[in-house]
């Protein structure tokens, strides 16, 4: 890349992969999708939950006052009934819902995942392209405060020569009008440049400040666009999160269609009572009881929820096949455009360099009276276009390779070797899929 990047002091400047680095860690549109992640990992405990008993405890205290009547003799008794259980249930069979659930929570988890990888890459995307933003914005200021000093020599040079009847008033007004645009153009500049300053600290985190140069991701790219094309159909998070939803609807047709099945349960009791019917009575009771549900029919409710279910299973597939053709499009279209910007760069060079050579020569010949003010005002705008140009392709070539990193599926805090810590998801899930019991989060919240 060319000077024209501002590069800060070696110790002091911030890298693209620094700021990358930053909006990977703390980023909220990421750590909003990590939580989510972590949110839908509970969803594998819940559903393993069919596997496991169910248990509870109950108490009961009441009073019974009884009067007895009869053959000359009467009683008047006064009693409180009370006692504690604890009854256990467990299913044995349900159909294979619980199963299906499990697979079906675990295919989430998996969406789920990839979702976060298609935000890590769309966070890390926009941090690229705010980063570069600023680049292009900070050296079109420079250029554009350049061309107005430029532009007042001008000026002066052309009403020095008016003052001696070189050129005339319309020379001058033609100095002035220019002088006047490129102020124009400078505040225009400034503004994005602004805007650009804001949409970095909103991305990566914090003000921009004295922005190293940056290089285009082109290492270790797919030779040809068809080899693209088929890396990305493998490996783009984007198909995988809709493959993985193609299951949990398939899972979820399966777990519909278990609640036509039998049923068995088992259930467990033991209590203790008091003052059981009588006074000064106590009675332990223990019972194991085993059940088994054969559904006959549920009113049609259930047909339609399977139906409905394959309905979404078409979906999810039909979903899969769009992944599939957005992402293709979106690699051509990165290729493409990668390749078009790295011409643009050398047509913007060679531009360049004809212009220099244009206006020096402009400059000469309007010494000796061939050329007029308004030429050399034309050369210098034309060697200022084609240096903005410059700029402008030179920001886009990295912009769009890192674009096609994503089209890829490859744009990854691993994959770009930030000096951060990498996030895993599969921690968290570790963490929680065999929890029994408890409140906190692993983190302690």
């Amino acid at each position: 890349m060319s000077a024209w990047l501002l590069p800060g002091g070696p110790a002091l400047a911030e890298t693209m992969e620094s700021a990358l680095a930053r909006a990977y860690n703390a980023n909220p549109q990421l750590n909003a999708q990590r939580a989510s992640v972590r949110a839908t990992d509970e969803n594998v405990t819940q559903a393993l939950a069919g596997y496991r008993p169910t248990i509870a405890a109950s108490a009961d205290v009441g009073f019974t006052a009884q009067d007895t009547i009869g053959q000359g003799q009467s009683s008047n008794n006064k009693y409180f009934p009370r006692g504690v259980g604890v009854q256990v249930n467990q299913t044995l069979f349900n159909g294979g819902r619980t199963g299906n659930s499990v697979r079906r929570a675990d295919a989430g988890v998996l969406a789920a995942r990839e979702q976060l990888r298609s935000t890590e890459q769309s966070v890390l995307l926009d941090g690229a392209t705010a980063y570069m933003d600023v680049l292009r914005d900070t050296a079109i200021l420079n250029l554009r405060n350049n061309n107005i000093d430029v532009l007042e020599e001008q000026l002066r040079q052309t009403r020095d020569r008016f003052n001696v009847g070189e050129v005339t008033r319309t020379d001058v007004a033609q100095a002035e009008a220019r002088l006047a645009a490129a102020r124009s153009d400078a505040s225009s500049a400034a503004g994005l440049l602004k805007a650009s300053l804001a949409r970095y600290r909103q991305v990566i985190g914090v003000d921009a400040r004295q922005l190293a140069p940056a290089k285009p991701l082109e290492a270790n790219l797919p030779r040809t666009l068809d080899s693209a094309v088929a890396v990305s159909q493998s490996t783009h998070p984007a198909i995988l999160a809709a493959l993985h939803a193609v299951d949990a609807a398939a899972l979820l047709v399966k777990v519909t269609e278990g609640e036509l099945a039998p049923s068995v349960t088992v259930q467990g009791t033991l209590s203790h009572r008091w003052d059981y019917q009588q006074p000064n009575s106590e009675v332990n009771t223990a019972s194991v009881v085993g059940a088994l549900s054969v559904p006959i029919y549920e009113g049609g409710s259930v047909y339609s929820r399977v139906r409905q279910a394959k309905e979404t299973l078409g979906q999810r597939r039909i979903e899969a096949d769009q992944a599939r053709d957005a992402v293709r499009q979106a690699v051509v279209a990165s290729w493409s455009n990668l390749e078009a910007t790295r011409e643009r760069i050398t047509a913007s060079q060679a531009q360049i360099q004809a212009a220099e050579v244009a206006l020096n020569g402009v400059r000469e010949e309007a010494k000796v009276g061939q050329r007029t003010t308004l030429d050399v005002l034309n050369a210098q705008q034309e060697l200022l276009t084609a240096r903005v140009s410059l700029i402008t392709a030179q920001r886009d070539r990295v912009v769009a390779s890192y674009n096609l990193q994503s089209a890829l599926g490859w744009l990854s805090s691993s994959r770009l070797r930030l000096a951060t810590q990498e996030y895993k998801p599969q921690v968290h899930y570790e963490q929680v899929r065999d929890k029994w019991i408890g409140l906190r989060n692993p983190d302690g919240r």
